[in-house]
């Protein structure tokens, strides 16, 4: 069941954070949302809040541990509980690695993997004392195959699959009913792309998802499936991705 359930959600602002938020607010979850960009989440919020659904938000920078934790007792203090946590930030600023452009190798890694590991470090202890509990990230299919011009983001996005993996193993060894969810998109319609400074990178990723790329809300339809589930029940893993994609 989705309705009544408190759902955590970085990278909020737009694409398939906005897109989630909606959806689960749609049908009945209470929604805690986490971005840098206010603005952005003050409108998601007004957007929710006209058509009926609850909804708040925290200004957060996933990279930043405190904010995490901040964000999720925002949460605690709102609502009372958290169900739910959907790790969506992520930056995807492509480039071939004799580039060597360190800094967006960089922030790539604080951003992709430090922001989950704070987000689940946040949340964990409310997790592990209410035995229950829903981690939900957002991978790519970067995460399941290796591509020219996507090391760094790739190597980020595998790291994401063993952790949850992990997570997944540890949670039912300690019988802390800990569910997890890992999503590998493909071309899903969002502002990554925005973040590829290299022009010869930018250009070919542009082609391709002019052709293939889906809306957010598929994806979103995935996680609200995904919460959906029994308690006694682990989906752990989910590729998604337009159905005319030959790759």
């Amino acid at each position: 069941m989705i309705k009544n359930k408190v759902v955590v959600i970085t990278g909020a602002s737009s694409g398939i954070g906005a897109a989630t938020a909606e959806l689960l607010a749609h049908k009945g979850a209470k929604l805690v949302l986490g971005a840098r960009r206010e603005s952005h989440l003050q409108q998601l919020v007004a957007k929710i809040e006209q058509a009926g659904g609850q909804a708040v938000y925290r200004v957060t920078d996933v990279v930043n541990p405190v904010d995490s934790q901040k964000l999720v007792q925002f949460a605690k203090d709102t609502y009372g509980k958290v169900d739910v946590i959907f790790l969506n930030a992520g930056l995807m600023p492509n480039s071939p690695l004799a580039e060597l452009k360190t800094d967006e190798w960089n922030r790539m890694i604080d951003v992709n993997i430090k922001g989950v590991l704070n987000g689940i470090a946040a949340v964990l202890p409310t997790f592990k004392a209410q035995k229950h509990g829903h981690v939900i990230t957002t991978s790519s299919v970067a995460g399941l195959k290796a591509y020219p011009g996507g090391a760094v983001y790739g190597a980020t996005k595998w790291a994401v699959r063993d952790l949850m993996e992990v997570l997944r193993m540890e949670s039912a060894q300690a019988g802390s009913n800990i569910r997890t969810a890992t999503i590998y998109p493909a071309a899903i319609k969002s502002e990554l792309l925005e973040t590829i400074t290299d022009k010869q990178v930018a250009q070919g990723m542009a082609t391709t998802y002019d052709q293939y790329q889906i809306a957010p809300e598929r994806v979103a339809s995935v996680v609200a499936f995904a919460i959906d589930q029994p308690a006694d029940t682990n989906i752990s893993e989910f590729t998604v991705g337009p159905t005319n994609q030959p790759w």
